[in-house]
């Protein structure tokens, strides 16, 4: 199997399920800025991750593939695929809390930023913050699952506190977001 077919020359690609679409279309921004936001974990990986949040972001990353087909699948088509549920939801839910025991409260912004790790995962929240408004926006044309924009809002929750667990782990201190007055 070649990676190119050369049938997006045109500037059109495939949905799940056949029917063709621009490439500039909603659906395709909102699943394309899951991959690359999917893009993003795997790098923050790359600079060591303590072990709880390798295993956790393992599986993110597994859940991110399900998400972008919920997303590249028409909910009209007759395609059998994996959706996210609320399962996926409360893993996310399950894992804040979990880690949330091993933080400092929160009383103020903290900047982003820290070790490398834990930059680049608040870089990462910020990339699924943009993926949570194009899949919102893309659902007042389109029909998107409610449970795919929840597990979207949670999941740039999962990574800001991702980012606070593993500055910890790394010894990094938050820096405290002072305004002026």
């Amino acid at each position: 199997m070649k990676i190119y077919t050369k049938k997006g020359d045109s500037g059109n690609t495939s949905l799940f399920g056949g029917q063709r679409v621009s490439k500039s279309s909603k659906r395709i921004d909102a699943y394309g800025t899951v991959d690359e936001l999917n893009s993003i974990l795997g790098m923050a990986t790359s600079f060591g991750l303590s072990k709880k949040g390798s295993e956790l972001l393992e599986t993110v990353q597994q859940q991110l593939f399900v998400l972008g087909a919920d997303l590249a699948t028409p909910a009209s088509k007759e395609v059998r695929i994996e959706r996210i549920g609320h399962k996926e939801v409360e893993f996310l839910e399950q894992a804040i809390d979990e880690m949330e025991e091993e933080l400092e409260p929160l009383k103020n912004f903290i900047l982003p930023g820290g070790a490398q790790t834990g930059a680049t995962l608040h870089f990462a929240r910020t990339v699924c913050r943009r993926a949570e408004r194009i899949t919102v926006e893309c659902r007042h044309e389109e029909e998107i699952s409610e449970v795919a924009i929840m597990y979207i809002n949670r999941l740039s929750d999962f990574l800001f506190v991702l980012a606070r667990f593993e500055n910890k782990q790394a010894g990094t201190k938050e820096t405290t977001w002072i305004p002026e007055r």
